[in-house]
Order: structure tokens, then C-alpha cells, then sequence
């Protein structure tokens, strides 16, 4: 498998991070592709020596031809591919994106290159940070293919996992539900404890994620804290009137009141918090909403 050469269409975060990492694993680099200034100098720090071609070049060039394009331009760039002749049978085509399986690659498949979903499940800098990270890949492969693609994340390091073609988007939802909602939620609490009157707001919040997620990621619901999961109503209607108080934004008010009906959920169905209770925490957050839609109507 060493002696396969590799060929990397993208060099944006991703792709210019992978083909550094495979190039040292032993994989020859037969080029790279990448328009945007920025890949040009992703290229030429994680990729010294290595060709710039174009991707048709790229794709002609290489045995194992990594395609690391945003998901929605990916079918296109198969199609482009496809067109120009430059996937030839037997070819392996690997994507990176998360949401698409091998469906994505058909016009690929059809001309005989053996297609594999190849995702990351890590956020990328684009810089050698990332090198120190070892993530799982979300893969989906064609039985004989099964084994290159686990070869492939051994040699980087990573972990496999294996996703039904037809689970893919359940799979991406899952990881972009957690990362990049988290990032907006933890941006919008930033917010609030600037507002109260914080000079370094993630320095008060780094203990207590770091915390919360740590706990979470090895107990599950029964990491749960805080006032749902007491029942403590007062507090809730306390947060309600001081964010209506504070003149928030009203994305984080509904962040809020959502993610407080949710967490209330989770707690009554694990048994954490009385039916009773949970009532009547969704009682107080209905009522916020209310009043936040009569203050809209008054303003018609």
C-alpha cells in the first residue's frame, strides 16, 4: 500500500493537513491542487517541494486520489473528474466530507474508481496543531475496499468507524450538532458574562466546560447539574427575567429556553426530575415565550 501514490484535490484545512500527514506516514505525494491564496500558503509550509497541478493533473498523476472540497461542490467536482477522463478504473477516490457517502461519487464509480467516504471527525485549523490530533474517521466503503480504508486511517494515526451509507447525514448532524452548535452556545454565554461585567469571560467558563464536557463524554445525562435537573423553578424564572432585563439578543433567549426545555426532557426521562417539576419548568419557559411575543406585537 506504501508504494500507492497519493494525490490531494483541495488544500484548504483539511486536505493540506491530510496530505502532510500521509506524505509522512511514507505515501509519495504525486501533487496537490488549490486556487485561494490561502491554500497556496498552506501548501508551501505544510507542503514544501510538493507539485501544485491542476485537479485533472492531480487526479491522472495519482494511485489514491483524496478529494477535500466543500460538501456541496463535491458531486460537481466528481462530475468535472469524471468528464475529463482523468479517473481511470481501479482508482481509489476518497472524500472528506461528513454528510456524504458513496452516492456522492457515482460518476466516479461508473467509470470503475472504487469510491470511499473518508471523514475526519475533528475541526481543522489548517496548520501543524492539528498534526498532534488523532481523530476517528466516519467511513463508508464498498466490502473489498474495507480493509485499504482502515489501513489508511491506521497510518494517520486515527481510529474507524464505520457508517451505514444511508445513516451518513444522521452521522454529520450528530457531530455538527455538538461541535459547531457548541461553539455558538459557548460564544453566546461569552456574551452574557461580558454583559455582567466579565473582563475574561473564557477564563470563567474554561474550568466549568472542560468540566461539564469531560463529564458528559464519560457518564452521559448523569453528568447533568445545575437548576433543571433540581427542579429549582425560581432560579429558571430568575434567568428568564434577567435575560429579558438585559437586552440580549433573542437567538440566545431561544437558545436558552429550547436548550432548558430539552435538558428538562432528558432529566424526566431519566428519572432525575419529578413529571411535576418538569412541568412546571416548561411552564415558565412557555410563559418567557409569550412574553416575548406579546413585546414583538406591541412593537407592530
Amino acid at each position: 500500500m506504501l508504494r500507492l501514490s497519493m494525490g490531494v484535490i483541495g488544500a484548504g484545512r483539511v486536505g493540506s493537513v491530510l496530505a502532510s500527514r500521509f506524505r509522512a506516514a511514507g505515501f509519495p505525494l504525486a501533487g496537490v491542487s488549490g486556487r485561494s491564496q490561502a491554500s497556496r500558503l498552506r501548501i508551501a509550509t505544510l507542503l514544501p517541494d510538493v507539485d501544485v497541478l491542476t485537479p485533472v493533473e492531480v487526479a491522472a498523476a495519482s494511485d489514491i486520489l483524496v478529494l477535500a472540497v466543500p460538501d456541496d461542490s463535491l458531486i460537481a467536482v466528481a462530475e468535472e473528474l469524471a468528464a475529463s477522463g482523468a479517473v481511470r478504473p481501479g482508482q481509489y477516490v476518497l472524500h472528506t466530507s461528513g454528510r456524504h457517502g458513496l452516492d456522492a461519487l457515482a460518476a466516479l464509480t461508473r467509470l470503475g474508481a472504487r469510491p470511499i467516504a473518508f471523514h475526519p471527525a475533528m475541526t481543522f485549523t489548517g496548520t501543524s496543531v492539528d498534526f498532534e490530533r488523532n481523530p476517528v474517521f466516519g467511513l463508508t466503503a464498498a466490502p473489498a475496499d474495507r480493509a485499504l480504508a482502515e489501513e489508511l486511517v491506521a497510518a494517520l494515526g486515527g481510529v474507524p468507524m464505520w457508517v451505514a451509507e444511508s445513516d451518513r447525514a444522521l452521522y454529520h448532524a450528530a457531530l455538527a450538532h455538538g461541535a459547531n452548535h457548541l461553539v455558538t452556545l459557548v460564544a453566546q454565554s461569552m456574551d452574557l458574562l461580558t454583559t455582567a461585567g466579565a473582563s475574561d469571560p473564557a477564563a470563567v467558563l474554561r474550568p466549568l466546560l472542560t468540566a461539564a464536557l469531560d463529564n458528559v463524554l464519560a457518564y452521559g445525562d448523569a453528568a447533568l447539574t445545575g437548576p433543571v435537573v433540581r427542579g429549582d423553578v425560581t432560579t429558571i424564572r430568575a434567568h428568564v427575567d434577567a435575560l429579558a432585563a438585559a437586552d440580549v439578543d433573542d437567538a440566545t433567549v431561544d437558545a436558552y429556553l429550547e436548550l432548558a426545555r430539552a435538558t428538562a426532557g432528558r432529566a424526566e426521562a431519566d428519572r432525575r426530575l419529578a413529571p411535576a417539576a418538569a412541568g412546571t419548568i416548561r411552564q415558565v419557559l412557555d410563559e418567557a415565550d409569550w412574553d416575548a411575543m406579546a413585546e414583538i406585537a406591541a412593537g407592530i
